[in-house]
């Protein structure tokens, strides 16, 4: 199986940032401009949350607030579920489902080496059973 190492290889380990001072409405336009459903917060450098589409429908609009005039420090998710680049995709999707999240930061050594989404976990799959399906055809044709 593969490891988030891996999908981080494909999928590259950009990680789009904002401050906790910022506006939701900041944080929503940064993530639209970028294609993305949710940002990591840091502070001083060092990593105090997460801000996404999520915390925005409930912790914003579903609260009457305003999102020019909120900020993202009021809404972020604190308690952040994290993975290694060394654990594996089966650990990720027990992770979206157990904590019932959307993103995990990957975190080594203290520090932010990538995030990576429900979407990218699904990608990795597909790909993987498309690569296995490929290679029992080309078995069974001989060509292997």
């Amino acid at each position: 199986m593969k490891t988030v190492k891996k999908i981080l290889r494909v999928k590259g380990s950009k990680v789009y940032s904002i401050s906790p001072d910022a506006t939701v409405y900041d944080a929503l336009k940064r993530m639209a401009d970028k294609n993305v459903g949710a940002m990591l917060v840091f502070e001083d450098n060092n990593l105090v949350g997460m801000i996404s589409e999520r915390d925005y429908s409930r912790k914003t609009i579903l609260k009457g607030r305003l999102s020019k005039e909120t900020a993202v420090r009021d809404i972020m998710t604190t308690e952040l579920v994290t993975v290694h680049p060394d654990d594996d995709i089966e650990e990720c999707m027990e992770l979206f489902t157990d904590k019932r999240v959307r993103h995990l930061p990957v975190i080594e050594k203290g520090k932010v080496v990538g995030i990576v989404s429900i979407g990218d976990i699904v990608k990795s799959i597909i790909d993987y059973k498309d690569f296995i399906i490929e290679e029992l055809e080309n078995y069974i044709k001989g060509k292997r």
